[in-house]
Parts: C-alpha cells; structure tokens; sequence
C-alpha cells in the first residue's frame, strides 16, 4: 500500500487518540505506539471478554518498517500463495501488527483510527483459529475482512464520519473497481 492515499479531512478520530508519529523503525508494544487504544470505545468493546482485550493490548506489536505500505498483521509463516516479490515480515511467536513508516507518520489519524482497530479485529480473529490468509477466497469475500470492516464503519458511522470518506477508505489498491463496489454494498456504504 502507498501511504499517499488521503481520505477526505472533513471526520477526526476522538481527541484521545493519539499517535507516537516519531517511534524509530523496529518492533514496539502497540500501547507505545497508540498510547491509550485500549481505553477507547472500539478497544472496550472489541472483545466482550475484559481479560481478552487486556491480553490483546498486552502482547501485540507494531513492527515499524521503512516499506511503502499501510498495515497487515504478520503472519506467523509465509502464505504459500505469496507473489515472490512481497517478503513480508513473518512473526511466528508472537502478535505483529507491520505498519508502513509513511503511513504512521503521514495519514491522516482517522485513517489511522479505523485500519488499527481493523488490525486488531484480525488478531482477535487468528487467535480464534481463522485463517487470515485464505487462498483462492476473495478478498472482499472473506468474512475475516468482513467483520473486520464492519467493526470499523460501525464505530466510523457512530464519529458520523462522511460516506464519500468512506467510499474512499475502501478503495484499496489491490481489489479492482467492481470488487470496490461488492465491498461497498456488503458494508452498506452507499455507491456514490
């Protein structure tokens, strides 16, 4: 992903959340990073187990890499369907989340907000045996990517952020045009 994607600047994440924009390349506690995500109303009800949440923000890493990229959560090993000119950072023992350095320090914090709650949604996910990396599933056809877009425009839509922001933060490079407007109508994010 490139981190020059800029949603339109009209919706703000809460005021609490906050962004260590300057932490140096390498693994970091995701609390150093985003300091406070887990008291925020996503990071409460992201899970409704409180010992879950708590060992979610408790273990789960951002590896900070110079990559021209957005997010992904680490896999544990390298999907077998992995084109071979992405090496992707692989974390066997432990929950990564990878964060591009022009993303961290350059997109707007709503942007932020949605795509490292929709990370977590991922963890939480693989932590309950799903496969993150399904091959031959669409990406706008896996429920992983579902629930996970679905928690973010829920709380998206509770911040009364614009459906054109929306529209924009779910055109992602790697799904085509008609993919783009599957994903919208599965989300329920009007076409513009």
């Amino acid at each position: 992903m490139s981190p020059a994607k800029n949603p339109a600047r009209e919706a703000e994440p809460p005021t609490a959340f906050r962004i260590a924009r300057d932490v140096p390349l390498g693994r970091h506690p995701i609390l150093a990073v985003f300091p406070g995500l887990d008291k925020l109303p996503p990071g409460r009800k992201i899970h409704a187990e409180a010992k879950v949440r708590e060992r979610l923000f408790r273990t789960t890493e951002i590896e900070l890499v110079a990559a021209d990229m957005w997010m992904y959560v680490a896999p544990r090993e390298i999907p077998k369907f992995v084109r071979r000119e992405w090496k992707p950072v692989v974390s066997p023992d432990s929950n990564c989340i990878v964060v591009g350095a022009g993303h961290l320090r350059e997109s707007p914090a709503l942007t932020l907000y949605l795509d490292i709650y929709h990370e977590l949604c991922h963890i939480l996910q693989r932590d309950g045996g799903a496969e993150l990396w399904e091959a031959g599933v669409s990406y706008v056809e896996r429920w992983t990517e579902i629930e996970a877009y679905r928690f973010v425009i829920e709380e998206a839509r509770r911040l009364k952020v614009s459906d054109a922001y929306l529209r924009e933060y779910l055109e992602v490079e790697w799904i085509s045009a008609k993919e783009h407007r599957t994903l919208l109508t599965t989300l329920g994010v009007p076409a513009a």
